[in-house]
């Protein structure tokens, strides 16, 4: 059996018929790809920056994160990736979080390298980003206790360990958290 081709608007309203309601699906190429659900890292990680970031959107006002958005990243046939995170630096605040997927690009995308088939495909992922124009990439690996940042405009990327401080300039300027504290389970967690 031969399937044709979806685009982002068909596969946005067909995803909840997709396994576990398409929570972990995403859109390659037109074909949609069921992903491996993450482990419990991957809900550390992301609760650990929402705060770090909620701390500091109301700090800065500058720009805001959406959790689970989908990025359409290329067209004809289309591609909608969901990173963990995106973060927006312009436009009405908060404007793309009732989305399914949006077209406009943020500053910065954050992936979490708590499966082995985003670490599988996350080479080619970044290639996508970066085409669709993202300045900034950072990459949270819960094995290794690191993060990477992959931005467009330097040559090698950056590994910064569990020792030291992510931080995000120029892209979120006067952000910092220690890597350390993104793999730090919420008290609640530890009962």
């Amino acid at each position: 059996m031969i399937q044709r081709s979806m685009t982002a608007e068909e596969f946005a309203q067909n995803r909840y018929d997709l396994p576990d309601a398409g929570q972990w699906s995403e859109l390659v190429r037109g074909v949609p790809v069921a992903g491996e659900a993450p482990d419990l890292d991957h809900g550390t990680i992301v609760l650990n920056f929402s705060k770090a970031l909620s701390a500091y959107v109301h700090e800065t006002e500058n720009g805001y994160p959406c959790f689970d958005l989908g990025l359409k990243v290329e067209s004809a046939p289309d591609t909608v990736f969901f990173p963990a995170i995106s973060y927006f630096l312009s436009g009405a605040r908060f404007a793309e979080q009732d989305q399914d997927y949006t077209t406009t690009v943020p500053g910065l995308v954050i992936e979490l390298l708590t499966t082995a088939d985003r670490r599988r495909q996350i080479s080619e992922r970044i290639t996508a980003y970066q085409t669709f124009g993202i300045a900034s990439v950072w990459l949270v690996d819960p094995q290794q206790r690191t993060a990477h940042v992959v931005n467009r405009a330097a040559a090698i990327p950056l590994r910064v360990t569990e020792f030291e401080t992510l931080r995000g300039d120029p892209i979120l300027s006067g952000f910092s958290i220690k890597v350390a504290e993104l793999f730090e389970e919420p008290e609640w967690a530890k009962k």
